[in-house]
């Protein structure tokens, strides 16, 4: 761990009461500032640079502007320089590093719960350290001495374990935006005090004016402003050889600067900064001691000689934060053309160098190298980015938790409730512990002690709140934070062999559900999916979408549709031909906008149309789901009349549904998709059917363990836009036997006739041992990947972990390559015994899914 050091143009050090040999209380409200109950906004001090006139004057055209002159967009316009556009152009309002960037703590930590992360701070690492200096013969203020990461608790030393051409002085006016011949919106013009520049691309690096810049254009950027505040003490002898350190458990860094210490930290009561100043430059809040006290006393806890040390200056700025503490970038889904780089949660110099370069490789090549879904805009559902208390909840408490550990089975409690499916009530009283997904309440599992609603978000106490009493939701989330197996391992072991042995109904409705409709609909699948999917009314089938370097953007079932009733969301009217698509709910935003940008890049006569909230879904699975379906769907359910991977509509409970023969579990069942109002009726008929046999309610935690035991794909586990079908096991979904051209074609055959260097192998642990993900793996004694995806699996009584593999002598990893090696998988320092397989392990030859028991 380093850190960058900043010549910050501020006013001069000052001592500021209280020092730390006399630390106030919590409690006190005296001082030189009160502590208020409620979020409040403290006076500003302004030192803006004063110049109305740019520093040069706008360039009449551009190929892009970038807007905000911090970190992220003076390291965006880096990139996209070296990266070989010529005409980039940087728009300040004020003064470089004026907004937020100058008062950065400019640390650098590299133990991060994500690979791509780890290298995306590599490679600021690279630029800060190495790469600037060796361009420009300047010292960047790049200091390397080390890190120290602090665990109180088994469970904080467990995660440990686990993870390893440019104006200033010119604000921006407006946005110009134009719609096209096919009425999709583009970025035109930027509009400043001083000109007009055209320009196709719009850069939104602008920190906490994103959003207000964003409006201007008509684009919801989801962050909110808080006050975020270090504070740097006075000389300390012998301390300047020290690492930094951070301290989770008592939510405080310590940054060494020269003979003295910078201390700061996240606290749970963090001040909003309500009204915006757009006036607003190289500014200081007054620091509220009231809130800053707890990291005094869990800097002193560590580093006891601070107690009688004084403080020389306080540094209290502007900070923005999002909604799952990480940052905002990629295009957005309203206006093509504008691009985010914002939201970057305090970490904007730390994360501004691989950030930037991967958003510069995003303008240029339509996507990043690395897979950034974590950073997408396109993660949020637009239902969301626009709803302020959702915004503001869930920011304040991925604030408030940001030292906190992070386990494998958490959920938030801000934002909840937001989009409920018509079964929410009836499973809530059925025990139903609900996980929250794209602001969906999802089913997690089902807890025999009965319903635990999830209630308003209390703060945590904080800004006057009163803490919930007896929040059983909350309690149950507590119980599960371990890394070992959780305690409601044996329930979830329950509905897992429930569903293997009878059957089981899991409630899917969050997926989305779109139809892709039209003249040009064929020519759109066509080139769209890599499966053919162009079959008769009536077939279903799953298949990928790639990007153009063939690497997965979505797995989905594609399943062809007659034209229907104009007044049913089972079958919309149109003209031309008609698809279906089901996708899982979580990442239904990110393939509504990929499918949107490549028809309009494309200009195909097709429309996308969303009937995600008009219709349910319910999918009943296991080997009695024929038996109990049949008294209750009025068709005939043989393999003969209704094979697996049809679709077909029929009535259940005298409403109509469409029932598809589809297994996300390796077992024989069906999926109805039935209307939002139907969903009650036909739910309580189907249990009372079932009932007799045994079925059961089951969540996503079952489908997780069911799943990975029969060797599906999860999207963004261990499929993600950086993996080609080949490198996952999915070549069958691919139509390379067939002259039909799809998107990154030409990368996949370029990839089967180079080889496969990288390669998705199922392991299964000797022991009983829980692994979550980022376990390293190790061949032969050599470590050639990690873990992707691990859960346990109860048919075959095993943990189960999927990761990609490489040949540590650069050759390609063949099937043989695989089934060769001596494999171990390591676990918090541990290595256990593992076996490898090349197919599933669990009915390998697709026996169950086909009806053959």
């Amino acid at each position: 761990m380093s850190y960058v050091s900043c010549a910050l143009r501020a006013a001069a050090p000052r001592r500021l009461p209280p020092p730390w040999r006399t630390p106030r209380p919590l409690s006190s409200t005296t001082g030189p500032t009160a502590r208020k109950s409620v979020p409040y906004q403290k006076t500003l001090k302004e030192e803006g640079s004063g110049s109305g006139e740019p520093s040069r004057p706008p360039p009449p055209s551009a190929e892009v502007v970038v807007i905000g002159g911090g970190s992220l967009g003076c390291q965006t316009t880096y990139h996209l320089a070296k990266q070989g556009l010529s005409s980039v152009v940087l728009l300040e309002r004020d003064r470089l590093t004026s907004g937020t960037t100058w008062h950065t703590a400019g640390l650098l930590w590299q133990l991060r719960p994500s690979d791509v992360e780890v290298e995306l701070l590599a490679h600021t690492r690279d630029v800060v350290s190495r790469e600037l200096p060796a361009e420009t013969g300047l010292h960047t203020g790049w200091v390397e001495n080390g890190g120290l990461f602090i665990a109180s608790n088994k469970q904080r030393l467990d995660e440990y374990k686990r993870l390893m051409s440019i104006i200033e002085n010119c604000p921006v006016t407006g946005i110009q935006v134009r719609a096209d011949d096919f009425g999709v919106k583009r970025v035109y013009a930027v509009e400043t005090a001083h000109g007009t520049i055209q320009t196709p691309c719009v850069v939104n690096c602008a920190g906490v004016w994103a959003r207000a810049l964003g409006r201007l254009a008509g684009v919801q950027v989801p962050l909110v402003a808080m006050h975020h505040a270090y504070v740097v003490t006075e000389r300390i002898e012998g301390i300047q050889n020290m690492p930094n350190v951070r301290d989770h458990d008592a939510s405080v860094y310590l940054r060494l600067q020269g003979d003295a210490l910078s201390v700061g930290g996240y606290e749970s009561n963090p001040i909003f900064w309500e009204e915006v100043s757009e006036k607003f430059a190289f500014g200081l809040f007054d620091l509220d001691w009231d809130v800053f006290t707890q990291h005094i006393e869990g800097a002193i806890h560590r580093v006891p000689v601070l107690e009688k040390t004084g403080i020389k200056s306080t540094v209290c700025g502007p900070e923005s934060f999002t909604a799952d503490h990480k940052p905002l970038m990629g295009e957005a889904p309203e206006v093509r053309g504008f691009f985010l780089g914002c939201g970057f949660n305090s970490a904007g110099m730390m994360l501004g160098g691989g950030c930037g370069r991967e958003l510069a490789h995003w303008i240029i090549h339509g996507r990043p190298e690395k897979d950034m879904y974590g950073y997408d805009i396109r993660r949020f559902h637009r239902s969301l980015t626009d709803n302020n208390r959702w915004i503001r909840e869930r920011s304040h408490e991925s604030y408030a938790k940001n030292y906190s550990v992070v386990f494998p089975h958490d959920e938030p409690l801000a934002g909840r409730n937001a989009r409920k499916d018509p079964l929410h009530e009836e499973l809530l009283r059925q025990g139903c512990i609900f996980q929250e997904r794209h602001g969906w309440e999802r089913p997690g599992w089902f807890s025999p002690r009965g319903a635990a609603p999830v209630l308003d978000y209390d703060y945590y106490g904080a800004y006057g709140r009163e803490r919930h009493r007896d929040y059983t939701y909350n309690q149950l989330l507590g119980d599960e934070y371990t890394f070992d197996f959780p305690p409601h391992h044996d329930i979830i072991k329950k509905e897992c062999l429930t569903c293997r042995n009878a059957l089981a109904l899991f409630d899917m409705s969050y997926f989305g559900k779109f139809y892709l409709v039209g003249p040009e609909a064929t020519k759109a699948v066509n080139w769209l999916f890599t499966a053919d999917v162009s079959k008769a009314p009536g077939s279903t089938v799953y298949t990928c979408m790639l990007n153009q370097r063939g690497g997965v953007e979505s797995d989905l079932t594609v399943s062809r549709i007659s034209p229907g009733d104009p007044a049913s969301p089972l079958a919309p009217t149109f003209e031309g031909d008609g698809y279906y698509l089901a996708i899982g709910g979580a990442v239904a935003q990110h393939n509504w906008s990929h499918i949107t940008s490549v028809l309009q890049d494309m200009k195909l006569q097709c429309k996308l149309l969303d009937c995600s909230e008009e219709l349910g879904m319910m999918s009943i699975q296991g080997p009695l789901s024929r038996v109990v379906l049949q008294e209750v769907l009025d068709t005939d359910l043989s393999n003969e009349a209704f094979p697996f991977s049809t679709h077909k509509l029929t009535t259940a409970a005298g409403c109509t549904v469409r029932a598809m023969r589809l297994s996300f579990v390796g077992e024989m069942g069906w999926e109805l998709h039935v209307p939002r109002e139907d969903c009650m009726k036909v739910y309580r008929t189907v249990m009372q059917a079932g009932a007799r046999h045994g079925i059961t309610n089951a969540g996503y935690r079952a489908i997780d363990s069911l799943s990975i035991e029969k060797g599906y794909r999860h999207w963004h586990a261990d499929l993600r836009p950086d993996d080609t079908p080949l490198e996952a096991g999915l070549a069958f979904t691919c139509k390379l036997k067939s002259s039909i051209p799809f998107l990154g074609r030409e990368a996949v055959e370029a990839q089967k006739a180079k080889g496969i260097f990288r390669r998705l192998v199922c392991f299964t642990a000797e022991e009983k041992v829980p692994m979550f993900g980022l376990e390293a793996i190790w061949r032969d004694g050599e470590v050639v990947g990690h873990i992707r995806r691990a859960d346990f699996g109860f048919a075959i009584d095993k943990t189960i972990a999927y990761g990609y593999i490489r040949d540590p002598a650069g050759g390609p990893v063949s099937l043989d390559f695989v089934k060769s090696g001596s494999y171990r998988l390591e676990r918090m320092g541990v290595t256990y015994p593992a076996q490898a397989h090349t197919r599933s392990p669990f009915d390998p030859d697709n026996k169950r899914v086909k009806g053959f028991y």
